[in-house]
């Protein structure tokens, strides 16, 4: 990381930071100051007063945390299976994986349904919950990879010399060195989950399981939408998302700071 250290370069440089943050910072505050139009908190207290409310965001709680168990316990695994062990043809299966990446998910939508009806998932949270671990599981692992090479062989070869297996290893040896790429995933997941839309719109049919991503529909009309009450439900619905980004920033970008660089 470099430093600036003369007060022009830090003037020019604090200049084009804020003219880059400018476009992300304008759509959030006029959807915050919207929300706040007509009824004011009124707005807000029609949102929370929307029948099952808490239970849209303990739902969304229940996608997001199956979501994340899943997704970096496969992660991990797969990253030190192709980075440490010697596996016949690990590269073509990782590039195999990687080319999942291409695949949409509105285009997945026919076939995993059929797949959840045909296993008695349909309307369960198991219907959201694989399909999101499925379609993350290679971006987390190409990021983790990239970090787990980044740790010495040496340290894998000392514990195999006293004895260690390869649980062994992947318990005591990457799991503890691999703490900041697992908060980097740990926040990456938790956004996408939270905010998954499509996957719960088709997949939990029923009323009771909604997620906070529908709460926007109780204020949509035939004709009209109530969009003050809209923009309100959507800010309620990215408060835990930005709480937990801050809250974990510092090890966020260190972990995905290591998991870029080879």
């Amino acid at each position: 990381m470099f430093e600036t250290r003369s007060r022009t370069s830090r003037a020019v440089l604090q200049i084009v930071l804020t003219i880059a943050v400018i476009p992300f910072l304008v759509p959030i505050y006029t959807m915050v100051a919207k929300s706040f139009e007509g009824a004011g908190w009124g707005n807000y207290a029609a949102v929370v007063s929307v029948p099952g409310f808490f239970r849209f965001f303990l739902n969304s709680a229940i996608v997001a945390a199956g979501s994340i168990i899943i997704i970096y316990i496969a992660t991990m695994m797969a990253a030190f299976g192709f980075s440490k062990l010697r596996i016949r043809s690990k590269e073509l299966f990782f590039w195999l994986m990687m080319a999942a990446l291409t695949l949409p998910e509105v285009v997945l939508i026919a076939p995993l349904y059929s797949t959840a009806v045909a296993l008695g998932l349909l309307g369960t949270f198991w219907s959201v919950i694989l399909p999101i671990a499925a379609l993350q599981i290679p971006f987390t692992v190409l990021i983790a990879r990239g970090y787990v090479d980044g740790i010495p062989d040496t340290l894998f070869e000392a514990a195999r010399l006293d004895g260690a297996g390869t649980v062994r290893m992947f318990w005591s040896v990457l799991l503890p060195l691999a703490r900041p790429i697992a908060v980097a995933l740990l926040v990456l997941v938790l956004i996408n989950a939270w905010n998954a839309y499509l996957l719960p719109k088709v997949f939990l049919i029923n009323d009771d399981m909604g997620v906070v991503t529908l709460l926007p529909e109780f204020f949509r009309r035939q004709y009209n939408d109530d969009i003050p009450k809209v923009l309100a439900a959507a800010v309620v619905t990215a408060i835990p998302t930005i709480v937990a980004y801050i809250a974990l920033q510092k090890q966020f970008e260190r972990g995905m700071a290591a998991g870029a660089i080879k």
